[in-house]
């Protein structure tokens, strides 16, 4: 009698256990189903694509001015070639809003694009720091990382800045890996020969690549700076020459994604179904071993 009433004790605790195991692991697999679904809507809030209709020219710009009415801090626009970088330019009375902002104003994590609050609006410094998040899937600033690649960085040299109503182009010649605490280069440069030919030097010490253009103390360098693993603490800086010319750009490819992209596009259903599946398995399975 007391050896039965121990192996049905035992079978009753093996259950519990069993129960409990497959309770912890249907919420682990609904939890990392939801951080899928998370992430995807992160990714979706931040495409270029949501921005297009309001894209200025010079001479259509009533759709970007139905943006500034949504948030008057929209300044312009920014574009890199042949690139998925094609955002508004936002600014404002500090570095750090626009961080989790989007540019219509809303809380969004994958943020703006956005220029440095310490720069002239009108792009009058001798340089102008520009900054966006680095994520993947060719999101706001990932771009840049590309240009790490050689041939990359020597086949993507132009790009386009809207602003005060005109286009103008920019001239890309250099991309630069430093330290985040690099006080020269992330802070606007005085107006002196002695600080612009200080501020060259340090774009120079930290190239990784660089093209040979002829620089005056009358040019104006737009910085596209954003997060890099590559370095502790790092920042991947592309560097451009601010010009009068307006430089066309092809089509750009379409962000087709790869194999793990499309794991993540899978309805949240789809996986709850699947997790469903498998403990009913389990738990049939369970049930012939028993018997």
């Amino acid at each position: 009698m007391m050896e039965d009433f121990v192996r049905k004790m035992i079978k009753s605790i093996d259950r519990i256990v069993n129960l409990i195991a497959l309770l912890l692991i249907l919420v682990a697999m609904s939890f990392s189903g939801y951080m899928l679904w998370d992430s995807n809507q992160i990714y979706a809030s931040s495409d270029e694509k949501n921005y297009e209709t309001y894209i200025p020219t010079e001479k259509h710009t009533e759709s970007f001015k139905q943006l500034q009415k949504i948030n008057s801090e929209v300044i312009g626009w920014i574009r890199v070639n042949d690139t998925h970088i094609d955002y508004p330019l936002i600014q404002t009375d500090n570095d750090d809003t626009y961080m989790n902002t989007d540019a219509f104003g809303k809380y969004n994590l994958a943020g703006a694009i956005f220029l440095h609050a310490a720069n002239s609006p009108n792009f009058t410094d001798f340089n102008s720091l520009i900054y966006g998040h680095h994520m993947e899937k060719h999101k706001m600033f990932g771009d840049i990382g590309l240009f790490t690649r050689k041939k990359y960085f020597q086949s993507h040299r132009y790009g386009n800045l809207y602003f005060n109503g005109k286009n103008h182009g920019i001239e890309f010649y250099a991309l630069l890996q430093v330290d985040a605490l690099n006080e020269v280069l992330f802070n606007v440069c005085p107006n002196t020969h002695e600080a612009k030919i200080q501020y060259l030097k340090q774009i120079e010490d930290n190239a990784l690549y660089k093209r040979s253009i002829t620089l005056t103390e009358n040019d104006h360098l737009v910085l596209l700076s954003t997060c890099t693993s590559d370095m502790t603490n790092g920042r991947n800086i592309l560097v451009g020459r601010l010009t009068d010319k307006v430089y066309p750009q092809k089509q750009p490819k379409k962000n087709l994604g790869n194999g793990v992209d499309a794991l993540k596009k899978v309805p949240v259903w789809i996986w709850i179904l699947f997790i469903l599946l498998i403990i009913y398995i389990l738990h049939r399975k369970k049930g012939k071993d028993e018997k």
